[in-house]
């Protein structure tokens, strides 16, 4: 059994094979199946994201793959099934793990390259991670569901009161496919004028708050949103095309800086050369 400071010795290779189960670079049509989100206005965002709720070291659970047992569906505990490796299941985690959910959001990652039938047949038909199993039914989108557990969920509270705030997040929130579908549309090219107008657009908006290091002032569920991407294309750019996100925007450092201090995030974080190693099987592979 991995623990959160070991690195995940899941077969990556047959996790590459199948990014494209959620990291596909489309748009998502399909509606949302959650209720309402009853935000609460007497709520304020986190104003530092020191006042994350911490935890000891969680122990991960084990992958589960067609030769595993499903858990006890619908018995009254909710569950988040996710994969180590998706960016989108790490979402979810994050919000997870920053409202220190860890004992009440229980973990069930899924192999993706040997998945158990039981989890299309009984838990999710769409057969991609992430999904919640919550209140005896099962949803999925990742965006979706950060801004659920944000919002049916106690600990600090990951979206702002601010008008002007909710605004520009949900603008950022909607960009978040044309930033992905940007920087992988260009790992084959020779330009790099997309990715270069993507990260100029995420530096921009990292300075019009004034209040605080990242994309609202204060940490939120638009910072959630981008790191695990942010997390991979760093290094996968300066390793397959010497491409520095970082220079010349000093918000980005800036924002980079920030969220390796947060522990509900780095708690998630993967091995930098595993994850470039796998995503150059998926992306780069002719």
């Amino acid at each position: 059994m991995n623990t959160l400071t070991l690195k995940f010795v899941h077969n990556l290779h047959s996790y590459s094979l199948n990014y494209s189960t959620d990291i596909s670079p489309k748009f998502h049509s399909k509606p949302s199946s959650l209720p309402p989100l009853p935000f609460d206005s007497r709520r304020s965002i986190a104003p530092l994201a020191s006042m994350a709720v911490s935890s000891a070291e969680e122990v991960l659970p084990p992958v589960l793959d067609s030769t595993s047992d499903p858990p006890p569906l619908f018995d009254g505990t909710t569950r988040l099934y996710t994969s180590y490796m998706c960016p989108y299941a790490q979402r979810v985690w994050i919000a997870r793990n920053y409202k220190g959910l860890q004992e009440k959001i229980k973990l069930v990652p899924i192999d993706l390259g040997n998945r158990p039938a039981w989890y299309k047949e009984k838990v999710y038909p769409e057969n991609k991670v992430p999904s919640l199993e919550h209140n005896n039914k099962v949803t999925g989108e990742s965006l979706d569901l950060i801004k659920y557990i944000d919002s049916y969920f106690e600990g600090p509270a990951l979206y702002p009161d601010d008008p002007n705030k909710r605004q520009f997040a949900e603008e950022l929130l909607s960009y978040t496919d044309t930033f992905n579908r940007a920087v992988i549309f260009s790992l084959k090219g020779d330009s790099e004028n997309e990715i270069s107008a993507a990260f100029d657009h995420l530096e921009t908006a990292l300075s019009k708050f004034n209040d605080g290091p990242f994309f609202l002032g204060q940490f939120s569920l638009v910072d959630i949103a981008y790191a695990p991407f942010i997390e991979r294309f760093h290094p996968l750019l300066l390793d397959v095309k010497k491409y520095d996100i970082t220079s010349g925007r000093p918000k980005l450092v800036s924002w980079i800086e920030e969220m390796d201090k947060i522990e509900a995030y780095k708690q998630t974080k993967l091995d930098t050369q595993e994850l470039v190693d796998a995503l150059k099987k998926r992306f780069m592979a002719n």
